[in-house]
């Protein structure tokens, strides 16, 4: 078993911190008794399908938000999750696209060919246009629908677009990030653009105007122009809190005391965030939605350790497999829910809003087989067992491979060099490159030390491409059991193999210069044509000019980036 050094931090640090007396074992760590004296007036059926607010946060860590002991003030998250059911049990994925898509299609990565990386801007890819998205399934029910933030689930044709995946309206950006005042976005040196957007034009006048309060207040103008008789589906999906790391200074100075200047910031988005959340909280009650409402609060990833956030006492970070990658911050509020002011520990992913939502909006699944979620409101309102017994956080194929992996190390069923994790029922399976593997405390110091998770990292045994964890007993994953376990190693596998059985082609294209922003107007948005969407649908190669003489500088950039890409692409592999 691996010792685990920690330098700099003595057992009465550590219980400073409050973790090591936290019993993760505990079915509730708040009253497990429904406290409103209104729930037993309430119908077993809802009189009127609910207005469904879903706010997804962007990179923020586990241990960001105050009930989990943060340094950093998030009343308003507190007080809604307090109030309503805390999700100790929920997962996500380690990056932006992947979680997006799973939420909108309630099927994992390898469902949908998006199982390796995010898209990226200049990529000839979407949500495959086959994929009945959730938005769809409401309007179908209906639902007005509206989405106001971050999509980040490609834009090369207009079929790609929100307001062609089932949103009525739209007010955010198409790409991954931008910044919060200029929306301008750079997908490499001289790649930039303008990436803010209403509905399927370019929203220029906005430009200036912090994007955390632009969105809050769309949310209140659609909340007011729409009547609270009719059902209402908004999914805020903020830009808050990934980079670039900014924030109006009246919020970084409440936090003047923090010696490390990018947490310092960091917080100052969170706290922001938090306010815009209030407002929107408050908006529902003004204009009379909040009795019929359901509030559900997600992170898309893990944080980002190196850019303030953070994961303690979780192992890892964004980007990787590791609990801090895909554990996430997540509650439901809403004064339909049976049994509130509790913590629930049912197994809950992000797949699983599809057919909850839909479910509880009396819309129509029979259409939609195969989906990899589950109903999980019974769970959620009433505190019964969770359908949901594993989750496969992903395989991908295309990731650099394990130096040490081998089908060998799989008992000759699988390839441990490939990067690939799941979890069947307390037990959570690693192979491949899990990716960053150390654990980091709130990074609360000046110049904040790093030799101390190095040591830890060098400790841990890197000539290594499996690990298993019990998570419900070792949720830090400290202790990895593959040696001891050989008989589960196999066992889950062997899930592996059977999932990867029904894992569709990757798709993830090369680059086109023709995505270029200054061939565009100045901003991103789709640039390919009806005919060569065609051309570019699952292929991996660049567009096949039909108009040689009047596109002679694209086809030469494009044999350009065509050699550039087969080198980045052979890299990435």
């Amino acid at each position: 078993m691996a010792v685990y050094a920690l330098t700099g931090f003595s057992l009465v640090s550590l219980l400073s911190f409050g973790y090591l007396s936290w019993d993760w074992m505990k079915p509730s760590l708040v009253a497990d008794v429904a406290t409103d004296p209104m729930e037993k007036s309430l119908p077993s059926a809802f009189a009127r399908p609910p207005h469904i607010i879903f706010i997804l946060t962007d990179d923020q860590g586990y241990h960001d938000v105050g009930y989990h002991g943060s340094d950093i003030q998030t009343p308003t998250l507190d007080r809604l999750a307090a109030e309503g059911v805390k999700l100790e049990n929920y997962y996500i994925q380690p990056i932006c696209t992947p979680s997006r898509s799973q939420l909108i299609t309630g099927r994992y990565q390898i469902h949908t060919g998006l199982q390796h990386s995010i898209i990226r801007p200049r990529q000839p890819n979407c949500l495959p246009l086959d994929q009945v998205t959730l938005p769809q399934k409401l309007q179908e029910a209906g639902y007005s629908t509206h989405m106001v933030g971050k999509w980040h689930l490609g834009f090369y044709k207009k079929e790609c677009l929100p307001t062609r995946r089932g949103f009525d309206t739209f007010l955010g950006s198409l790409t991954g990030n931008v910044d919060y005042y200029t929306y301008d976005n750079c997908d490499g040196p001289g790649v930039c653009g303008y990436d803010l957007h209403e509905g399927e034009d370019v929203a220029w006048d906005q430009s200036g105007k912090y994007s955390t309060f632009l969105y809050a207040q769309r949310v209140n103008k659609i909340l007011a122009s729409h009547s609270p008789k009719e059902p209402i589906f908004i999914y805020v999906a903020f830009q808050a809190v990934h980079t670039p790391l900014q924030s109006p200074k009246e919020y970084i100075y409440r936090y003047r005391s923090m010696g490390n200047v990018a947490r310092r910031k960091y917080a100052a988005m969170v706290t922001c965030m938090d306010e815009a959340v209030k407002n929107i909280t408050w908006a529902l009650k003004k204009y009379g939605y909040y009795d019929n409402s359901v509030i559900v609060f997600s992170t898309d990833n893990g944080g980002q350790t190196f850019s303030g956030g953070s994961n303690w006492p979780l192992r890892g970070r964004k980007g990787t497999y590791w609990e801090g990658g895909v554990r996430g911050i997540g509650f439901v509020h809403s004064p339909l829910i049976k049994r509130k002011r509790r913590t629930s520990w049912a197994l809950i992913h992000i797949t699983d809003w599809y057919p909850t939502l839909v479910s509880l909006a009396r819309g129509n699944l029979s259409n939609v087989p195969g989906l990899d979620g589950y109903n999980v409101w019974p769970a959620i309102s009433e505190g019964k067992d969770s359908p949901r017994t594993e989750i496969l956080h992903n395989i991908d194929p295309l990731y650099n491979h394990a130096k040490y992996g081998s089908l060998e190390d799989g008992f000759g069923i699988w390839n441990t060099a490939v990067q690939a994790s799941i979890r069947v029922g307390e037990w959570k399976l690693l192979t491949g490159d899990p990716g960053y593997s150390d654990w980091i405390p709130p990074q609360t110091l000046t110049n904040f030390p790093g030799s101390w998770w190095n040591l830890e990292r060098l400790t841990d045994g890197l000539r290594k491409s499996v690990w298993l964890f019990n998570i419900t007993a070792d949720p830090y994953e400290r202790y990895d059991l593959s040696d001891q376990r050989p008989d589960v190693v196999r066992t889950l596998l062997m899930r592996l193999v059977h999932y990867n059985q029904t894992a569709i082609p990757v798709r993830y294209p090369a680059e086109n210069p023709r995505a270029h922003p200054d061939f565009n107007g100045g901003a991103w948005g789709p640039w390919a044509s009806e005919d060569d969407a065609e051309e570019w649908e699952g292929m991996g190669e660049p567009l096949k000019s039909r108009n040689k003489k009047k596109k002679c500088k694209i086809c030469k950039l494009r044999s350009f980036f065509r050699k550039l890409n087969t080198r980045l692409m052979s890299n990435r592999i």
